[in-house]
């Protein structure tokens, strides 16, 4: 009697586990361990040494890409400008001179004209053979001439697209003394004081991207099976109070799943979403705030 017992006890344990695997495996899926963070956030380095003479943040500062937050002594690099403008002038003028050349060709034709000429009169024996050879070599030079006159202007003209490349080269310099922001966002932190002497590197505010920040969290990859998947619509809910049961809740896709599983089975993915204002002007979700990541049934 016992056998049939035991038999039906591990029939009804077999069929709820699969009823259970089965619900577990079409049933919502919600990621674990899920926090909200930057989708960017840099230290805006000085690319030059000098003297902050301006600095227009302050800490809570919103700014939009290429932005000026900080001006360094400009002095050296605006003079040196002006000095490759000048040269670079000076390099056009004479790329354009071409003076030279059209009396070159004038010369030679005058040249050529008088060897002609001597050429008549040795035939007649009105003037000596040397005279004639002389006014000869005199009009090959004045082809020479022509030459070395091209040439000078191609020298010239190749000074002058290096005098250009000078100018643009201090036009740079220049630039990297106005610190701008690489992307539109907000002054997290402002490193450094107006006056203060930066060098190459020296950070002068952390700006961070607020206007779109990412969710990311951990998913069982056992559990998830093909389900989840980098386009893989999601319910994204992010706890903007201490109140579990007020939440914010957005739609999203799946940016990223991660190809590593760790020892509990799970792998990291992430979600991109927009941000929000309040009331006040200020971002209502904001780094560091725990979600939650709730994916669709299958």
């Amino acid at each position: 009697m016992k056998c049939p017992v035991i038999i039906a006890a591990w029939l009804a344990t077999t069929v709820f586990a699969s009823f259970a695997a089965h619900a577990q495996s079409t049933g919502p899926i919600v990621a674990e361990n899920c926090a909200v963070k930057y989708i960017r956030t840099v230290n805006i380095p000085a690319e030059v040494e000098g003297k902050l003479l301006e600095l227009p943040i302050e800490e809570g500062t919103t700014v939009e890409a290429g932005a000026v937050i900080a001006v360094i002594d400009d002095t050296a690099a605006t003079l040196a400008l002006e000095l490759k403008l000048a040269e670079e002038k000076e390099a056009m003028l004479n790329a354009d001179n071409d003076v030279n050349l059209k009396d070159a060709i004038n010369s030679e034709e005058l040249a050529i004209t008088e060897a002609k000429s001597f050429e008549q009169l040795y035939n007649k024996g009105a003037t000596p053979y040397y005279e004639w050879k002389k006014k000869d070599l005199e009009a090959e030079r004045a082809t020479l001439r022509i030459d070395l006159a091209k040439t000078q202007k191609q020298v010239a003209e190749a000074q002058y697209i290096a005098k250009r490349s000078e100018r643009k080269i201090a036009e740079f310099e220049l630039r990297r003394r106005n610190i701008t922001a690489l992307f539109g966002g907000y002054i997290e932190t402002r490193l450094v004081q107006l006056g203060e002497w930066v060098q190459p590197g020296s950070p002068i505010a952390t700006l961070v991207q607020l206007d779109r920040v990412r969710v990311e969290g951990d998913v069982n990859v056992l559990d998830a099976g093909n389900r989840i998947h980098a386009g893989s619509p999601v319910t994204v809910r992010v706890f903007t109070t201490s109140n579990s049961n007020e939440a914010i809740e957005v739609r999203g896709e799946v940016g990223f799943v991660s190809g590593e599983v760790d020892l509990r089975q799970r792998s990291r993915l992430w979600v991109d979403i927009e941000n929000q204002r309040n009331q006040f002007g200020g971002w209502i979700i904001k780094p560091g705030m725990h979600a939650e990541l709730i994916f669709d049934e299958s």
